[in-house]
């Protein structure tokens, strides 16, 4: 049997093992998957004697960096995240770092029958979750992506970082006064129940949608807050959190399993926190 893990500080919360477990019934795959709780600043010694018999692991907070630095290769969209999320033992004993948030994301919001194509979308949010959505999401060929930041100058740099994939620009939190078609929020704010600072204007009643990376058995207060101002549409990142899981799963074992049965199951079953 093929041992995989998710590393964490905490990660007794985590929903990758009962998802890669839904993942191997469904795809006949004979895998072992468990949460790790791994020691700050033990990150490097706990992973390479991980691998000494395992060969996959999936990457939560606060080791996504470490993650990064710890892989002997990268894949282009990890060069561009900064951050691992997956991390895979190949055959030579090289370890290949990847990060599948980004397209995790964009295959929840098509799930979610949500247009990308020539809208324009905001951003909140210029960290390493940020950074790890803006390709897949520029790849969709949106009007415009603006990136918006409590911290202006970071926003920018990434901007910088990024400006030759496709139309992205940034504002400041106070200057956005204008409607979008699609909001997304890369903070994590809505885990300390805090909004980020941004304008009712953003939202066009019955047209804007509102995407939360965070997510919880009630509606996120950042969703709270887009559905008291109308938007069309909101969506939590639990979606999100199934879509990024298949791709690991895709990427270690060389089937991509579906999705939908198993958002069902932790939608009805699991305590989402």
């Amino acid at each position: 049997m093929d041992h995989y893990a998710v590393f964490g500080n905490p990660v007794g919360h985590s929903k990758s093992p009962i998802i890669h477990r839904l993942f191997a019934q469904q795809t006949g795959q004979k895998i072992s998957y468990d949460p790790k709780l791994v020691p700050i600043g033990q990150f490097t010694e706990v992973a390479n004697n991980f691998f000494e018999k395992a060969l996959g692991c999936n990457i939560t907070v606060p080791f996504k960096e470490d993650a990064f630095q710890f892989a002997n290769e990268l894949t282009p969209r990890a060069q561009l995240a900064g951050a691992v999320n997956t991390l895979k033992k190949l055959q030579d004993g090289t370890i290949l770092g990847d990060n599948t948030d980004g397209i995790g994301l964009v295959r929840d919001l098509k799930n979610a029958k949500v247009l990308l194509k020539n809208q324009r979308i905001l951003l909140l949010g210029a960290g390493g979750a940020s950074r790890g959505v803006i390709e897949p999401l520029l790849n969709e060929q949106p009007q415009q992506l603006i990136i918006t930041n409590r911290t202006h100058e970071k926003a920018q740099t990434l901007v910088e970082l990024t400006k030759h994939l496709g139309p992205i620009t940034t504002e400041r939190y106070e200057n956005l006064n204008d409607p979008v078609d699609l909001i997304i929020n890369a903070t994590s704010a809505s885990l300390s129940s805090e909004l980020p600072n941004i304008s009712k204007h953003t939202i066009k009643p019955q047209q804007t949608i509102c995407y939360d990376m965070m997510y919880s058995r009630e509606l996120t207060v950042f969703c709270q807050w887009a559905k008291q101002h109308g938007a069309a549409k909101t969506i939590d990142g639990l979606g999100m959190l199934v879509e990024q899981a298949a791709e690991s799963f895709y990427l270690w074992r060389g089937i991509l399993p579906k999705t939908e049965a198993v958002l069902r199951f932790l939608r009805q079953h699991i305590t989402i926190n």
